[in-house]
């Protein structure tokens, strides 16, 4: 099994993988390696190997990547032994697809030291938990804005466009929302559209700003706390 680029007769071998005949003792080793070292290894750096390892070993014609990033969580969730995290390490490796690639690469290929994938494997982890901060606190100011807005009637549509300028983020949709982009996402009539957004601005779970024909609406955040109790 080969990695390969480019056109055939000038392809270039970016990793070849061992032959049929050994993958299955190497896989067997990396599975006793893999239940032994739980425990006795750092987690971190238990992870980052066990990574390294299965996609080396490239057992499968397709999904070796998919895999090995699945066992990186896996792996990661042995040592912190919790019920919940925050962060996915396998989402943020593959926000740095080209990165990653090449890592590999040169590590595969004796170009680079093996420390640099660790070093490389612990900035993704630094990354990820840096960035599961914003979707934590994401999370908490939507369920404080539905919280505010639970006891307000709302029929299916005005939810539907609720939910995604809340997914937009605490600004919502760049230039708010107008009555054009309402018909689009909810597939009903200019009328009905701008019947409901101006009943929710009246109800206030949206704000209205502008005029005439440049009349736009934003969430209504004033008073909003993310930190209150959602009983």
């Amino acid at each position: 099994m080969k990695v390969v680029s480019g056109y055939m007769g000038a392809e270039t071998v970016h990793f070849e993988a061992p032959p049929p005949e050994q993958v299955k003792g190497e896989i067997f080793r990396f599975i006793d390696w893999f239940n032994a070292s739980l425990g006795s290894e750092d987690g971190l750096l238990r992870a980052a190997g066990a990574h390294l390892k299965l996609v080396t070993i490239h057992p499968y014609d397709d999904g070796n990547g998919r895999l090995s990033r699945a066992l990186t969580d896996m792996a990661m969730a042995q040592d912190e032994n919790t019920l919940f995290r925050s962060y996915s390490l396998s989402a943020e490796i593959m926000k740095e697809r080209a990165a990653y690639y090449q890592i590999l690469e040169d590590v595969q290929n004796q170009r680079a030291d093996l420390i640099e994938w660790y070093k490389w494997f612990l900035s993704m982890f630094i990354n990820a938990v840096k960035n599961s901060q914003h979707l934590i606190a994401d999370a908490f100011y939507k369920a404080a804005f539905w919280n505010r807005i639970k006891t307000i009637a709302l029929n299916e549509r005005q939810r539907k466009v609720i939910r995604k300028m809340l997914d937009s983020g605490i600004r919502g949709f760049e230039g708010g929302m107008t009555t054009r982009k309402y018909v689009g996402m909810t597939k009903t009539s200019a009328a009905t559209a701008y019947r409901e957004l101006d009943d929710m601005n009246r109800k206030g779970v949206l704000r209205q700003f502008g005029a005439g024909r440049s009349v736009r609406y934003e969430l209504n955040t004033e008073s909003l706390d993310p930190g209150a109790n959602f009983d």
